[in-house]
């Protein structure tokens, strides 16, 4: 058990680690009370040796740590890698390459779908993972020799999920499809916090210009907000009260006060006249140069029909192919599917669309049908010069 709390050491073994051809990472961090996430454990692991770093140790510097990070002869093998990339984002304005998430792999190579650790490394390793210390308190010191334990536990057993993945994703010839996925998650956009586009959360949910005008200036406002405070949005505003002041576009003090879920006080506060001002600036909008509004894509009994058809069909491929029907196309994918045959959706894009995407559109055109044999759904295709067939 090998815990680093000085730069010295956190060099070394950085220097280390970089003679290898991958390094399993995984961190622990709190967020409960802070708009950003509290780095107090990182733990690393190569062939040869396993650790953790004390993030919260005085003086120590995570330049060494950073530096290998973003070192391109070493794959960073992550599990769910998502909350992890935005810490390393947010220290240092770079993203961890090249980049490996056992969770997405896992997906493309069939443990289902946004299959956990614990679950994989039972599936792989065939060991049960530990839970004990999962909500300990990170940032209490000293750590506890169990919290240490069980945070190099977490990626000592990645090493074999990593090889064993690896090894799958070879033998179905679908690299380039983790490739395209690990693209998409390391676009530093996802990472970046525009306050100016806060309102994107949302944007189902305004079906007037004037709503999505106001919606965009208070959500906006909300983001700063929480920023510059370092506390949860939901600290500044939830999430309902947001889209109730939107739809309702308060005016003046006493309508703030009369909204139902609004926080009483507030409305005399700064935060309150701040709000308010919001709320003008949203109204003072051109509705020209606002985003187009989505409207519902389901239209009549036909259009869901098509995108129920669509879900059979989806749940068919999954399990023919062994990828995780999430990974494929979510249900907006399938509604816009539905409604246009060009739709700008990842399931009509790269392998999605070889894979799953070009059948949706034989579906929904006739040329494709679905039955049932022995239990399970299949697909019938037929030339299009031929036609459906005739009904019994």
């Amino acid at each position: 058990m090998s815990l680093i709390t000085t730069t010295e050491e956190l060099q070394a073994a950085c220097l280390r680690m970089a003679r290898h051809p991958f390094v399993t990472v995984d961190t622990e961090f709190l967020r409960e009370t802070t708009f950003w996430p509290i780095l107090c454990v990182v733990q690393l692991a190569t062939d040869e040796e396993a650790l953790a770093i004390d993030a919260l140790a005085e003086g120590l510097d995570l330049q060494p740590l950073l530096g290998l990070m973003a070192d391109e002869a070493v794959v960073k093998v992550f599990h769910a890698a998502r909350q992890d990339l935005e810490i390393f984002w947010k220290l240092s304005g770079v993203l961890p390459a090249p980049l490996f998430d056992t969770q997405v792999a896992a997906m493309v190579c069939g443990y289902g779908d946004q299959v956990s650790y614990s679950e994989l490394v039972h599936s792989v390793c065939h060991v049960t993972v530990d839970k004990s210390s999962r909500f300990t308190d990170w940032a209490r010191r000293p750590l506890a020799a169990a919290q240490i334990e069980y945070a190099i536990g977490d990626v000592t057993h990645l090493r074999d999920v990593y090889r064993a993945l690896l090894k799958r994703l070879a033998a179905t010839g679908r690299q380039s499809w983790l490739e395209d996925e690990m693209s998409a998650l390391t676009a530093s956009e996802i990472y970046e916090q525009h306050p100016e586009r806060a309102w994107e959360r949302f944007r189902s949910r305004a079906r007037k210009p004037r709503d999505l005008a106001v919606l965009m200036e208070i959500a906006a406002w909300r983001e700063s907000e929480a920023q510059a405070r370092d506390v949860p949005r939901s600290r500044v505003l939830k999430d309902d009260v947001l889209i109730e002041l939107a739809l309702a576009a308060p005016r003046n003090v006493e309508a703030l006060a009369n909204l139902r879920a609004f926080p009483r006080g507030m409305e005399r506060s700064r935060a309150g006249g701040e709000i308010l001002q919001a709320i003008e600036r949203g109204l003072a909008r051109d509705p020209k140069t606002l985003p187009k509004i989505e409207r519902e894509r389901r239209n009549g009994a036909n259009g869901a029909a098509t995108v129920e058809l669509l879900k059979v069909l989806l749940r068919q491929v999954s399990e023919e192919s062994g990828v995780a029907a999430k990974l494929i196309a979510t249900v907006d994918d399938l509604e816009a599917i539905a409604g246009n045959d060009k739709a700008e959706v990842g399931a009509l894009v790269g392998w999605r669309r070889k894979l799953f995407g070009e059948r949706a559109l034989e579906l929904k055109h006739g040329r494709l049908a679905l039955t049932v044999e022995n239990g399970k759904v299949v697909t019938l295709e037929w030339r299009e010069a031929e036609g459906p067939p005739a009904p019994a």
